[in-house]
């Protein structure tokens, strides 16, 4: 697949070059190759901040530099000048120049801001994918509310077709994230946050836990595959009815503390199963468990 491509040629070149040289291929298949238009506009707000902001950082270093380079022990053109206090031309240099720079981030993040809200439809209702997400220990489900059937840790979209998250969490705080699609987003219990993306082309990507939230987090991946949609069609239709029905006593069992889940399907989902998640009629999971003193366990139960 073509991502698969993309992390094997970077893999390749990590092993050719040095340790800090490969610093530089941090990005190789994650927010510097996006693949939605989400991850299109945040590469191009993390790239254009690094931009404004070196405008500032070089010159500084250069100036650094040259005053070392000019002040040095040997050179004695420089002028020595102790009792210099005050340059109003100084002073407007030193300071025109940081404001510029604070005044240009912040537009940027301004207008960043609205103009990728997480909540902010890419498309019309009727033309809009509905995924339902619920982050467990240590694994993540997606449940298809139009098309009843669900999924573990194997999230499967329509390639060129928007997809509209609703997140929620069976236990602790967490955070869901496709580098190359754009927006990390909080899932919290007994909340429901919303997310909108889109893949612009078919292919294999990577999917992660973005907040530590205990012993499993570390294996909280998932695989996200964007297919044409006929391709997307074809695996409803197999997958439909070709396995158990998520129901409340299947979602009990699925939401005990379980790591390195393969990814599973579930041929039918029982209605309103996400909105009772939400709303705690189905009980949360159980959490990440300290390993506590007795002595703490009943001071904190007091």
């Amino acid at each position: 697949m073509q991502v698969g491509a993309t992390g094997l040629h970077c893999r390749r070149w990590g092993r050719r070059l040095p340790p800090l040289a490969g610093l530089a291929l941090a990005g190789c298949g994650g927010v510097l190759d996006p693949q939605g238009p989400i991850g299109h506009s945040d590469k191009s707000i993390l790239v254009g901040s690094v931009a404004i902001m070196l405008a500032i950082i070089v010159p500084v270093i250069v100036v650094i530099l040259g005053f070392a380079w000019w002040y040095r022990a040997s050179n004695l053109r420089a002028r020595y000048r102790p009792d210099f206090v005050y340059s109003g031309q100084l002073e407007l240099i030193l300071w025109f120049i940081p404001l510029l720079t604070i005044m240009l981030l912040g537009g940027v993040a301004w207008i960043g801001s609205h103009d990728l809200d997480p909540a902010k439809p890419l498309g019309p209702p009727d033309a809009t994918l509905e995924v339902e997400v619920v982050s467990l220990d240590w694994k993540w489900l997606f449940i298809y509310p139009e098309q009843h059937v669900a999924s573990v840790n194997k999230l499967v979209i329509p390639a060129g077709v928007p997809i509209h998250f609703t997140l929620t969490s069976a236990s602790v705080m967490n955070t869901f994230f496709i580098p190359q699609l754009g927006s990390m987003i909080y899932t919290m219990n007994g909340m429901a946050t919303q997310l909108h993306l889109l893949a612009d082309r078919p292919g294999t990507y990577a999917g992660l836990s973005g907040h530590y939230s205990g012993d499993g987090f570390s294996d909280m991946h998932f695989e996200v595959e964007a297919m044409a949609k006929d391709g997307f069609e074809g695996w409803i239709a197999a997958t439909r009815g070709a396995g158990p029905t998520l129901d409340a006593g299947t979602y009990a069992e699925l939401a005990k503390q379980s790591q390195k889940v393969a990814p599973t399907t579930y041929g039918g989902v029982a209605p309103d199963l996400f909105g009772k998640i939400v709303m705690q009629v189905v009980p949360p999971g159980p959490g990440p468990i300290d390993e506590v003193s007795p002595g703490a366990s009943k001071r904190a139960e007091n």
